[in-house]
């Protein structure tokens, strides 16, 4: 047997008692000696050097679910509301969690750099692995790929609306949102490169950042803003304004704003190759991902709702309804411009994240020959040990959506509209697929994390989740139906598909080389 550095002795007794004579090879998990491919076992490798805190706040940075919800909360206003808001986080809490533990128990179980798409191909039935590890890995990657491009938009609708609430006379332009878009991704994409050497920084500074912020920004609320009564929390439904004219629409649709925040946990699990003593610390990051988050995020709508105030015209129909809430509590435009200012600090640490995060993805996925130009993809610098190309990969396709927000922001959203939709159903099919293994009473062997007796019920209250959220996702949030507010994550998410599909006709049912793991 052989077991890379990191694993611990434990991981070494569990592959050797539950499946026999296996390899442990990197994010491939247990693997068959002689099924991988001869260019693998000889070269692309990344080493294992992410500890426990880094990878722990890891995820919790680049969820930062209290923070996205802070900045992007005026979707809810007009569909939802405070009801839609306050429930839905809860919901959407308990959504997080279940689907969150049932993905640490596959990464406990296989800690894969590829995750969704290699566990989809290991427990598919019959001999549809390698289908379904290549439209898993198409919609997880184009999902994350185009994902990339979220926090420099939301960094420039900050910027935009700070300079909007400073100099009244400044009217933002297109090429203003497209131009901080491309300025932003600059530090990010050089940090990446000496990752290494500044992931232990990041990552501390980041943590630390989220927790005191989160103080500072309930402290704030609660002590200088207006207070609203419990009946305008818990029971204010809103749903005229969206068009619908109909409550449990409005209340679905506003539910999208909270489980954005609470999406994206797997993106550690596309870190795995790094990380030391992988099958325990890569699933922990995640149960507390989701779990620190979900009970942030929630006691910041509830602090939020209680003490933004009225929700007058000035407040809704804001770019940024945050710089309002905390200048009606604060009274001072630099307390403001310092705490909104820092916020984004957050989102630009979590696209730092996300660059490392995605990048490993796309590499891993290439060198399975799952992409066009795979061989470019796959490639590792031999000195940085990055997947230098990846990376440049997933600047490149940013930089080109900011440039297509010059020419329709329509367009731009109905590209990043993917991400949600795509990442909801690429949790989906992992989940699914173990959890029929587990009804036929043939569970893969257990790593050093294991759901339990509870495993079933968590696995089919995520899938339930899951679906009740992506029957939202493809609908508008407004009426009457127009091409600037049609919501077009459907036919982008379609088009994923089908590319996929053609993809595995023409050429990757014969190329894709993704080994299968028997377990």
């Amino acid at each position: 047997m052989v077991l890379n550095v990191g694993d611990t002795e434990s991981d070494a007794n569990i592959a050797l008692g539950e499946v026999g004579k296996v390899t442990v090879h990197g994010d491939k998990g247990l693997v068959s000696p002689g099924e991988l491919p001869t260019h693998e076992r000889v070269t692309h490798r990344l080493e294992r050097y992410i500890n426990l805190a880094s990878v722990v706040n890891f995820g919790v940075i680049i969820l930062a679910s209290w923070e996205s919800f802070a900045v992007t909360f005026q979707f809810a206003l007009s569909n939802g509301g405070p009801s839609s808001m306050v429930y839905g986080s809860i919901l959407a809490g308990f959504g997080c969690c279940a689907v969150g533990f049932s993905l640490a128990e596959l990464a406990s179980i296989d800690p894969t750099v590829g995750a969704q798409y290699r566990w989809s191909a290991n427990l598919a039935p019959s001999n549809t692995g390698r289908f379904w590890g290549l439209l898993q890995g198409w919609i997880t990657t184009a999902a994350w790929t185009f994902a990339c491009a979220g926090p420099p938009s939301i960094l420039a609708n900050i910027l935009s609306s700070l300079a909007i609430f400073n100099y009244e006379s400044y009217e933002p332009q297109r090429w203003h949102t497209s131009l901080i878009m491309i300025s932003s991704m600059a530090v990010p994409f050089l940090s990446n490169l000496w990752f290494r050497k500044l992931l232990n920084s990041f990552e501390m500074a980041g943590g630390v950042l989220h927790i005191v912020l989160f103080i500072v920004f309930i402290v704030i609320l609660t002590v200088f803003g207006q207070r609203n009564s419990s009946d305008f929390v818990f029971r204010t439904l809103l749903w005229e304004d969206s068009g619908w004219n109909n409550k449990g629409v409005s209340w679905g649709l506003g539910l999208l704003t909270v489980t954005f925040s609470v999406t994206g946990f797997d993106s550690v699990l596309h870190m795995s190759d790094e990380v030391k003593k992988v099958r325990t610390r890569v699933p922990r990051s995640i149960i507390l991902a989701c779990t620190v988050n979900s009970v942030m995020l929630f006691a910041f709508v509830l602090v939020l709702l209680f003490f933004i105030g009225p929700l007058d015209e000035e407040l809704v129909r804001a770019p940024l309804p945050l710089i309002f809430a905390i200048y009606r509590a604060t009274a001072s435009k630099a307390a403001t411009n310092a705490m909104v200012s820092l916020v984004a600090v957050m989102i630009f640490l979590a696209m730092f994240n996300a660059l490392a995060s995605v990048s490993r993805l796309v590499w891993v996925f290439a060198r399975d020959n799952g992409l066009p130009f795979s061989k470019f993809f796959a490639y590792v610098h031999p000195t940085l040990k990055l997947p230098v190309n990846a990376l440049l990969l997933l600047v490149a396709v940013t930089i080109c959506l900011s440039l297509i927000y010059i020419a329709s922001s329509t367009a731009f959203n109905a590209l990043i509209s993917l991400q949600a939709l795509a990442l909801h159903v690429s949790y989906f099919l992992p989940i699914i697929f173990i959890l029929l293994r587990k009804l036929r009473g043939s569970p893969p062997p257990y790593g050093p994390f294991k759901l339990g007796a509870l495993g079933i019920p968590i696995n089919i209250f995520a899938l339930c989740y899951l679906v009740y959220v992506v029957i939202w996702m493809p609908f508008p949030q407004a009426l009457p139906i127009t091409k600037q507010n049609m919501n077009y994550a459907g036919p982008i998410f379609g088009a994923v598909v089908i590319g996929a599909l053609l993809h595995w006709v023409i050429r990757a049912r014969k190329t894709f080389e993704m080994p299968l793991t028997k377990y």
